[in-house]
């Protein structure tokens, strides 16, 4: 696939090009379809010819987004990739998410390198905790939200009960710019709300063979809808109404501050309402904005270069075991082979081999502009969170990590694999895996293991065989929660039953506790001690 890019030399041009970006995230819980989703979007765009499915049964591909084995296998996503296509005259920078829980780290990182985000929400499930946390999050940073009510096929709740539960649960008030035309498991088609909710116009959807190509559209007036459809045109019209006397018509500037959300009805695996989705996102999500560097200042997206890694990821390329990082180009033009400033170590960064990505496929990129993600091969020095610039010195916040709850000891079953088993280790660690914690007494024959959920154990020892071909044994260690502490509180807290002290990569020291109680103990004899939250309101 070929760059959609092209150089931009002027600084007018330089603005048209971050006005033609859209770069936002797929968030939601398991088994919403969500990586569905993803491919129907990349199908409309007419950058694949045929959608396949997660689970692919019946002899249909897997998604393109989902290219580990693991995920192929269970039909989840366990890792965060990105899709690059141009749309109309925009260019799409999609970031697909885990939709496990316990890789909520890996949606976080996402989440500070996109402009907006579609939650997506299953008609039958309504909101779900996972989609609950990450909609905290996305508020938090402070990213506008477009929600998408998915799997309109299959029975479900009433469409306004979803919009109910939305206001109540998340306090967001949900603005629908279109309606469904049939109860949720009889998806004829959808209603555009226009000013003070009069319909405006009936779009009916036809299905093809498995939903594998786009979904056919037909056009129709209101009148012609009612004489077609009856009863149930009747009906999503009156609840047009009903929401527009409730106030929940779109407002540009409620959606842009976060207050509102516009809502679409669709079904991924029909591939009905795609194609509105993608208009949504266009028309209203915004292009890159201006970013605050570590010291709150605001860096333009016309000032010199800037980027912010946000991901790193190996493995994607088994023939050649190369790493990406993936970088979000926050201000100024990119090209390929320019010399930048890591401002992490403060040496310079060659990035001759920069790439965009399309799932698994890659193809070289000579120019990017801000919002634009753009993988950067070997980079080992980079991890997620650090900056690169060029001209005048410049910080982006750094990315926190997630307190961790599960914990265990790994180690090579073979000594002769050591060394093997290091590399991983120090690889994995570096892609922000699992986060690995040593001390003295374990020595580095066998670290420490900290994960948010413990399926990402299992991504380690599958990485670990698939692309190192080392086996291992895992051994879950009784600690139950985590904090921050100091030097000079360590040595105390070792003589502690039920308590270790760890050293993190970044050199954080950490206090593992077997539970709650102890901690709550060693908190209240002892109040001197250093323990602190890793990170506020994730745990």
């Amino acid at each position: 696939m070929s760059s959609p890019t092209t150089s931009a030399t002027t600084a007018s041009g330089l603005a048209d090009e971050v006005a033609r970006r859209r770069t936002f995230a797929v968030i939601s819980h398991p088994d919403a379809g969500k990586s569905t989703l993803t491919e129907a979007l990349a199908l409309h765009a007419k950058v694949i010819a045929e959608a396949g499915a997660v689970h692919g049964k019946g002899g249909r591909k897997s998604t393109v987004s989902d290219w580990m084995e693991m995920e192929k296998a269970r039909g989840i996503s366990v890792s965060s990739t990105a899709l690059q296509f141009e749309y109309g005259d925009c260019v799409i920078n999609l970031v697909d998410t885990p939709g496990h829980s316990d890789f909520s780290e890996d949606t976080y990182r996402v989440l500070t390198a996109v402009d907006a985000a579609v939650m997506l929400i299953d008609a039958a499930k309504g909101l779900e905790p996972q989609t609950l946390k990450l909609f905290q999050v996305a508020r938090d940073r402070g990213i506008p939200v477009i929600t998408v009510i998915n799997k309109w096929d299959r029975p479900g709740q009433a469409p306004l009960e979803l919009l109910d539960e939305i206001i109540e649960r998340i306090g967001l008030t949900p603005t629908p710019l279109f309606l469904p035309v049939g109860i949720a498991g009889d998806f004829r088609g959808l209603l555009r709300r226009g000013d003070e909710g009069a319909a405006t116009e009936y779009i009916h959807f036809t299905r093809t063979a498995g939903g594998a190509t786009i979904a056919p559209e037909e056009h129709y007036t209101p009148e012609q809808a009612e004489a077609r459809e009856g009863e149930v045109w009747v009906t999503a019209a009156e609840e047009s109404e009903l929401l527009s006397a409730a106030g929940q018509d779109h407002d540009q500037e409620l959606f842009l501050a976060g207050h509102t959300s516009p809502v679409i009805y669709a079904s991924a695996m029909l591939n009905f309402g795609v194609r509105q989705i993608l208009d949504t996102l266009v028309e209203l999500a915004p292009a890159p904005r201006a970013r605050n560097d570590v010291d709150g200042k605001p860096r333009a997206t016309t000032d010199p270069f800037s980027a912010v890694i946000f991901k790193v990821q190996a493995g994607m390329d088994s023939a050649h075991r190369d790493r990406l990082a993936f970088m979000r180009i926050v201000s100024g033009e990119f090209e390929r082979g320019m010399v930048v400033t890591h401002a992490q170590t403060g040496r310079p960064f060659a990035t001759k081999y920069a790439l965009t990505v399309f799932g698994r496929e890659r193809s070289t990129v000579d120019t990017a502009y801000p919002g634009d993600v753009v993988g950067l091969v070997n980079a080992t020095a980079l991890a997620p969170g650090h900056t690169l610039f060029v001209d005048k010195k410049v910080q982006y916040p750094p990315i926190p990590s997630f307190a961790p709850e599960h914990f265990a000891t790994l180690r090579a079953q073979s000594q002769g694999k050591y060394k093997q088993f290091r590399k991983a280790i120090d690889q994995l660690d570096s892609e922000g895996v699992v986060q690995v914690l040593r001390n003295d007494t374990r020595g580095d024959a066998s670290p420490v293991l900290a994960a948010v959920g413990p399926m990402q154990f299992e991504v380690m020892t599958a990485r670990m065989l698939g692309e190192y071909n080392v086996e291992t044994q895992l051994d879950h260690l009784p600690y139950q929660l985590a904090r921050r502490t100091d030097a000079a509180s360590a040595a105390e807290l070792n003589r502690q039953r039920g308590v270790e002290v760890f050293t993190r990569t970044d050199g954080a020291l950490l206090a593992l506790f077997s539970d709650k109680w102890r901690l709550q103990y060693i908190q209240k004899e002892m109040p001197e001690l250093t323990l602190e939250l890793l990170v506020a309101g994730t745990e």
